[in-house]
């Protein structure tokens, strides 16, 4: 296993032990520091491993963080209207 999916691997790690922990607002600052991080993860993946690992990251990322990609795709759906 090479050093990229080992990063998506301690990203999915930790995104999981960030949830485990109360919030007061919801998890979203939360949300926004591993989207932050996650983004550069999922392009060095797509980098060394290939498209096909890159999707599988990517669908692993947003099965973690559904809430904020729901709400891109209804803040998007409304553009379309």
């Amino acid at each position: 296993m090479n050093l990229s999916l080992l990063l998506a691997c301690a990203w999915a790690v930790a995104a999981n032990l960030a949830a485990l922990i109360p919030s007061r607002d919801n998890h979203w600052r939360r949300a926004y520091v591993l989207i932050a991080v996650g983004i550069p993860i999922l392009g060095y993946v797509t980098y060394q491993n290939g498209p096909w690992w890159g999707v599988a990251v990517l669908v692993a990322g947003m099965s973690i963080l559904r809430w904020p990609v729901i709400y891109l795709g209804r803040w998007l759906r409304g553009f379309v209207r």
